[in-house]
């Protein structure tokens, strides 16, 4: 794997609240990207889902899995107008998911149709997982106080950032930053966001890094 290849497609992972849309948002403006965003509200299921999550975590599980597949699809046909893509997901993530909350016949059969779908999808050049804590998640969470997630609970986003964890400190499709942003402020603090878009560029950075950028207060 080359880390040092040109960064193109850059996808960006964190848990429900970690702010990797509007880290997706920043970029697409920064680099003129094509902005690719999960269209969770979409999903007519989700609502339910986060009042009831054994009986609705197939339906939200399936409609999500295709989709993804859907819009990642498109990524294979090119864009002639932008130079960069920005997605605030990896398709990959899917499985997270789908292990957490699918068990038994319904489990299998997911995996069953993954691999069908994820083999000939195109790979980011790079992902940045957004790792924070869950303080910091159920805050910005509640601040941006979206109807569709009222029905999230602390335990549930105490079991997502365990299995986010899980899986990216395990990933090596592709090149990874694992950044801690935790106590910064990508949003308000140009700062925090001019230092990791110049990691995301370095010339010399390695295959997998781990960026805890220097806290500071907003502007």
């Amino acid at each position: 794997m080359d880390s040092n290849r040109e960064v193109k497609y850059i996808a960006i992972e964190g848990v429900i609240g970690s702010g990797k849309t509007t880290l997706a948002k920043k970029l697409k403006e920064k680099v003129n990207a094509e902005l690719i965003l999960e269209q969770f509200e979409a999903n007519p299921f989700l609502e339910k889902f986060y009042t009831d999550r054994k009986r609705f975590a197939f339906q939200t599980q399936m409609f999500f899995l295709i989709n993804r597949y859907k819009q990642q699809e498109m990524l294979n046909q090119g864009n002639l107008f932008t130079e960069y893509t920005v997605c605030d997901y990896i398709f990959d993530k899917d499985r997270i998911f789908a292990y957490l909350n699918l068990s038994g016949e319904e489990l299998k059969l997911y995996e069953s149709i993954f691999p069908l779908l994820a083999r000939n999808l195109r790979k980011p050049d790079l992902v940045l997982y957004l790792q924070s804590g869950v303080d910091r998640l159920i805050y910005n969470i509640k601040t941006r106080g979206r109807k569709i997630e009222r029905g999230i609970t602390r335990s549930y986003i105490e079991e997502l950032s365990e299995a986010y964890n899980h899986f990216f400190f395990r990933y090596s499709d592709t090149p990874l930053i694992i950044v801690n942003s935790t106590e910064i402020d990508f949003v308000n603090n140009e700062q925090d966001f001019e230092e990791l878009y110049k990691q995301i560029f370095r010339s010399d950075r390695a295959v997998s890094e781990y960026f805890k950028p220097e806290k500071r207060k907003a502007d």
